[in-house]
């Protein structure tokens, strides 16, 4: 069972909307819409109020060929926003860091968030793990082939799902190893974090699996490339339908967390998926 400092995420229980915060300038599709504590503080209240449960907060952009930006930039982006989020969201709200660096999200933690999404899994920086162990903090683990400056340069896998599962599986134990308990570890499979479209596809068709880890499982497909590949669509923000599909599969596959842009049109995919779920017999 994972548990955050209140504990929202439990095992078999209804999943959770994660909200994205991007506090950017260049974020592949709302860069530099919420990058002021006013701006990031609306759009916060919006998403909870159209049924958030999270809200993920990151200062940098994670797009293919995106640039790394210093822990420095990334903290003077993110502490004023989690700050005035802390000030104005009620306290069983959860706040996430969006970050691989173990000092953005010590910073992050001081001002008020109370989870780690590292889409390195650890391996950016080392002292990460060990921080999530010291604050005794959920911590999601990612799944990437290469950087994100680099990730979709000639992803090649052989077997992709087991590829996956198998790096998650190592990024547990070191987990583990450095301290982490197991309730508070969740992982992702990464999808469109260098992959092809049918990597993809494979990945979400197996979810299952992923889900069969034991560990609650966090899908992030909102408004990816490989999707508009298949819809014939260009723009980001024209995926929402495509987003909601998947998040609706991925309840029926036991997923318990999803990452999204759009919450109104997702809740009302989870919230539908959900009631079928429980009528299965």
């Amino acid at each position: 069972m994972l548990e955050l400092k209140t504990p929202v995420l439990r095992k078999a229980g209804k999943p959770l909307l994660m909200a994205i915060l991007n506090v950017t300038p260049d974020s592949f599709s709302d860069g530099g819409q919420y990058d002021d504590g006013e701006a990031a503080v609306r759009r916060a209240r919006k998403m909870l109020a159209e049924g958030a449960d999270i809200i993920d907060i990151g200062g940098e952009s994670t797009r293919p060929g995106s640039e790394p930006v210093s822990a420095e930039q990334q903290i003077a982006r993110v502490v004023p926003v989690i700050e005035a989020l802390r000030r104005e969201l009620p306290l069983k709200v959860p706040i996430s860091i969006d970050t691989t660096l173990s000092a953005v999200a010590e910073a992050a933690l001081a001002a008020g968030a109370s989870m780690i999404n590292d889409i390195s899994a650890g391996r950016d920086d080392e002292k990460m793990l060990h921080l999530a162990a010291k604050q005794a903090v959920p911590i999601i683990l990612m799944h990437m082939q290469g950087t994100p400056k680099t990730m979709q340069d000639d992803p090649r896998y052989d077997a992709v799902v087991d590829e996956v599962l198998g790096f998650l599986q190592d990024r547990i134990d070191a987990a583990v190893i450095a301290g982490i308990a197991r309730k508070n570890i969740i992982i992702d499979p990464g999808i469109g974090f260098g992959k092809r479209k049918q990597d993809n596809i494979s990945l979400l068709a197996n979810l299952q699996r992923f889900v069969a880890s034991g560990y609650p499982v966090l899908l992030g497909t909102s408004r990816k490339r490989f999707m508009g590949s298949i819809c014939s669509v260009e723009a980001p923000n024209e995926l929402v339908t495509a987003t909601a599909v998947t998040t609706a599969l991925g309840v029926m596959a036991g997923v318990q967390l999803f990452r999204v842009h759009d919450v109104l049109e997702n809740r009302q995919a989870l919230d539908i998926a959900w009631a079928i779920r429980q009528s299965v017999v």
